[in-house]
């Protein structure tokens, strides 16, 4: 099968294109043939081209073309989009149509149904985007604290609900979790064209465990902003005397140094290696977003070592992490309830384990390259399949 994956890159790299990569990678180790198109933020640099790329958000020419072009010179059996935002733009489908390719589209975020793309403004869910014209995104600034910029992106959401683009031009959406696809049929978007594949990791087999001994530790890893629970996290520790090991950076992270206390460790960003051999030395990972992940790549490499996850009781982490089963769910935004769980799992160190054991097994269970490939195929074959049964 011949298929193009079509990518939008932002300026700061982050689990859609470590994802877009996997999925690649997974495709070309099946023998099938896999080209990327992409295009990234970079480009999008000084007045000008960041004024031409907000009038273009919602619909480029010079996008279709290219890719148009690209199309033709490639032929592929299907196209596979990832990210359109904002310099491809959903003009990506009409540059399919014309070419008679099928398009299949994974839902990474809430782009299509919320400015800012993650269903939250000031520290809350928010879902009042979802089936009303977009307006109050402008009037809260919800996309970069930017009137302009909130308009622009409200108007791209509202002209493509206008135009049906969702329903009429996709042939297939991907779901990362029964959450989002309850979300995104909500906004409209139709329940029978969308189909829920979960990311996935490879197993891990070159991690080297720590030999000196060390205190158990709990880590968090990934950006430190407010939609990540940060605020949530420090406040929680503030009275427990176990370490917690934090890895990223971020807008927050000034702020998380100055209510660190000596049992915070703050590594900064780590490079992959570093990550994992740190959460394989982990007794468990804290993920205490306050918005509606979608599917959080740290859970997939956490199960596949074994180790167990504490998470917001919230969106997509509360389905993919069963509570005592494989991990553990707090309130989320209640720093108590978090400090509380925490506490447990350092106490119970056997059914700490017994949970990350368990996480092994849903690993093998779902979310290997292996089980993600068949799953995709099967995608892909569908979609093939309607597409000629349409054009016959």
């Amino acid at each position: 099968m011949r298929i193009l994956i079509v990518h939008n890159y932002y300026q700061l790299s982050g689990g859609e294109d470590a994802v877009v990569d996997a999925e690649k990678n997974n495709l070309l180790r099946n023998n099938h043939t896999a080209e990327l198109f992409s295009l990234t933020n970079d480009s999008i640099s000084g007045t000008l081209p960041k004024i031409k790329s907000a009038l273009n958000i919602h619909y480029s020419n010079g996008s279709r073309q290219k890719i148009g072009d690209f199309i033709k010179r490639y032929a592929p059996d299907i196209v596979h989009v990832h990210n359109f935002f904002p310099l491809i733009t959903p003009s990506v489908y009409d540059a399919c149509i014309e070419n008679n390719i099928p398009i299949v589209q994974t839902l990474h975020n809430y782009r299509i149904i919320c400015p800012n793309a993650l269903l939250m403004r000031d520290g809350h869910i928010c879902e009042e985007c979802i089936n009303k014209i977009p307006y109050k995104a402008v009037l809260n600034r919800c996309y970069r604290n930017s009137i302009p910029g909130s308009a622009s992106v409200a108007f791209m959401i509202e002209f493509h609900k206008r135009k049906k683009t969702w329903q009429n031009k996709v042939n297939r959406f991907i779901a990362l979790s029964e959450f989002s696809k309850s979300k995104f049929i909500q906004a409209g978007l139709p329940e029978n064209k969308i189909t829920v594949k979960p990311n996935f990791t490879g197993k891990n087999l070159t991690v080297t465990p720590d030999t000196e001994s060390q205190e158990p530790f709990a880590l968090f890893a990934g950006r430190l902003s407010e939609e990540k629970g940060v605020d949530t996290l420090m406040d929680a520790w503030q009275n427990l005397p176990y370490s917690l090991i934090i890895a990223g950076d971020g807008p927050l992270m000034q702020s998380a140094i100055k209510k660190g206390k000596k049992n915070f460790h703050f590594h900064g960003m780590l490079d992959k290696k570093k990550l994992i051999n740190k959460m394989n030395d982990s007794s468990f990972i804290v993920l205490p977003s306050i918005c509606y992940e979608n599917f959080p790549m740290v859970i997939a490499e956490a199960f596949s070592l074994g180790i167990p996850v504490l998470a917001s009781r919230l969106g997509g982490m509360a389905e993919i992490i069963k509570d005592g089963v494989n991990g553990l769910h707090f309130e989320s935004g209640n720093p108590k309830d978090l400090a509380d769980k925490a506490r447990w799992l350092f106490e119970h160190p056997e059914e700490c384990r017994k949970m990350g054991e368990n996480a092994l097994k849903t690993y093998e269970e779902k979310y290997t390259p292996e089980k993600n490939y068949e799953m995709l195929m099967d995608i892909y074959n569908e979609v093939i399949e309607e597409h000629k049964r349409g054009s016959n």
